[in-house]
């Protein structure tokens, strides 16, 4: 708890907010653009010489762009897709790792009013199909490699693929149906001015993967970067000229949002790191870098502790002002071990895809009750709600019972569609609430703590157990690294509660522990409550982003289809 946090006190944030307000400050008499509130915002505010973008190499190298030159870049990327004729509204994907141009791509994007979508670059050629297909990809911008083992053999499946940039200069001729990119900017100019850009214009496509169906193409407008600002400055506690990291991977909605997007409305210096998880790696970036925030995830966080407290010893992290977790629920643990090793408390927050920007979070301004995901920001209405049998919604007014998390419709960064699905976007609401398919419970005093996807619930014996409950007992066992928890069909109980662990390394699952781990979670949850079985796993299937896929775990217990799993992390190839 910080008295000198951007957002000072909640309630009176909460009760003097207002969206209009924002918008008039925010925009000011250059309208909506994304890609100019990023960029030509920071440099009338006098930061056109600070650095906007540090990039890390994975070998050592390093690239640093100002916002004055991060301003050239991208109007020389904007004349690149004007002199193709790409059109405002044109979809132009990015495939590739952290690399600047990726940075460069996306801003320039949003300045020619084209729309930007990102791809995970581990997505092997189905995925990749799916979703430029889905999403009419007129442009794509990638590197040689990922081109010729992913696109290439797949080209004449995307009809509607007219520009292939690539990475790195070269001659085109190397790579037949494509375009050098570096040669396309050296020739284009360095200023571009975008056309008037309409609040409600098209800027984003994110895909986000369900259960079932194929991807949905959630769609996001212009209007939601005053979102992106408003809670980078809120619930990121981001500052101009702050040194800020995003561990988020591009292709994830988070790699935009408050990987490029919220960060730089806030004037702050992004710090990315073109290589993949290594701890120390990780905790000389923090220390060497100076970051003062970190917004990172918590498998990130569950295996910088599963590594222990030592090798945080070694680095000095006095820099960091703000630590913040996204992704899944943050173990309760993980909070504590935040606050007695890193020197500061990790505030875990919530949101979607769908939602476009932070919803819930937990403030600097106030104490973090570890497991909680916080409280609504200014500007957003949540309910708990319970659907009805006539297509509507009742309401749950009291204290710690669970229901489904709703938020009232009509916020800036609401998502504005599934591509080519209305069907399935309309099915999202009910009398005005968005109904997020996310059970929770809210306490006495506001604060909202997550049980799991509806579809994750589990009904044994009468009781229904949300997995992160279950997880977080067996989390706080000093042998446990990380836990995924399922229902198992029982002909009598409907489910038992089965979990998976990780153990911590040089720790033996055998016999004993197993019922060690057992008669500890009785003893926390109940018997009611508590898994009746437990598997020793070397490691848990993750998404790319970061989240345990449960169903991934059912579906192989029970021998069923895994369905679609093109975000499982390590599915592919290498992404580099």
């Amino acid at each position: 708890m910080d008295s000198d946090s951007n957002l000072a006190d909640y309630a009176i944030a909460r009760r003097d907010f207002s969206w209009e307000a924002e918008r008039e400050a925010f925009e000011g008499e250059r309208g909506p653009n994304i890609a100019r509130a990023a960029i030509e915002r920071q440099i009338r505010r006098g930061l056109g010489e600070q650095v906007a973008i540090r990039w890390l190499g994975r070998r050592g190298d390093r690239r640093e762009l100002t916002y004055s030159e991060l301003e050239a870049e991208t109007s020389r990327f904007a004349n690149v897709l004007a002199g193709l004729g790409v059109q405002p509204g044109d979809r132009l994907c990015s495939l590739a790792g952290r690399l600047p141009e990726l940075y460069v791509a996306a801003l320039g994007a949003l300045k020619h009013r084209a729309v930007y979508c990102p791809l995970f670059s581990a997505f092997g050629p189905e995925p990749i199909t799916t979703r430029m297909q889905r999403g009419d990809v007129k442009v794509l911008v990638t590197t040689e490699r990922l081109y010729k083992r992913k696109v290439a053999g797949i080209r004449d499946q995307l009809p509607d693929l007219e520009h292939v940039l690539l990475i790195g200069r070269r001659s085109p001729a190397d790579v037949p149906g494509t375009l050098d990119l570096q040669a396309l900017m050296d020739q284009a100019s360095p200023e571009y001015t975008p056309g008037p850009t309409d609040r409600e214009d098209m800027a984003l496509l994110h895909f986000t993967s369900g259960t079932t169906g194929k991807p949905k193409g959630a769609v996001h407008v212009h209007a939601a970067g005053l979102v992106h600002h408003v809670t980078g400055r809120d619930a990121l506690d981001l500052r101009p000229g702050d040194v800020y990291w995003c561990t988020a991977d591009p292709g994830w909605v988070t790699g935009t949002s408050y990987g490029i997007i919220a960060p730089l409305t806030c004037g702050a210096t992004l710090i990315i790191d073109e290589a993949d998880f290594d701890a120390a790696r990780w905790y000389r970036i923090l220390q060497d870098e100076g970051v003062q925030v970190w917004y990172t995830a918590p498998t990130a966080v569950r295996m910088l502790m599963r590594l222990g407290a030592e090798v945080a010893a070694a680095y000095d992290l006095s820099a960091l002002r703000f630590v913040a977790s996204v992704g899944e629920p943050l173990n309760p643990g993980a909070v504590i071990w935040g606050r007695d090793v890193l020197g500061r408390t990790i505030h875990d927050n919530w949101w979607q895809t769908e939602t476009g920007g932070i919803v819930v979070t937990n403030y600097r301004s106030a104490p973090v009750r570890p497991g909680s995901m916080g409280r609504p920001g200014p500007g957003f209405e949540l309910a708990l709600v319970r659907r009805t049998d006539g297509g509507g919604v009742a309401l749950i007014e009291e204290a710690d019972q669970q229901g489904e998390l709703a938020i009232r419709a009509g916020w800036p960064s609401m998502f504005r569609g599934y591509l080519h699905d209305e069907a399935r976007y309309r099915a999202c609401f009910r009398e005005g609430w968005y109904l997020s398919g996310d059970l929770a419970r809210r306490d006495e005093d506001g604060f909202y703590w997550f049980v799991g996807r509806a579809d994750d619930v589990i009904k044994s014996a009468g009781h229904l157990v949300g997995p992160f409950e279950v997880e977080s007992a067996l989390m706080a066992h000093a042998a446990v690294a990380e836990v995924g928890v399922i229902g198992r069909p029982d002909p009598v109980a409907g489910d038992i509660i089965k979990a998976f662990v990780a153990l911590k390394p040089g720790i033996e699952g055998d016999e004993a522990l197993r019922r060690e781990l057992l008669g500890f979670a009785r003893a926390r949850l109940g018997p009611a409550v508590a898994p009746r079985a437990i598997d020793f796993v070397d490691q848990l299937p993750h998404t790319r982003s970061g989240k345990i896929m449960r169903r991934l775990l059912k579906a192989r217990e029970l021998g069923l289809p895994e369905g679609d799993t093109s975000t499982l992390e390590g599915t592919s190839e290498d992404a580099t």
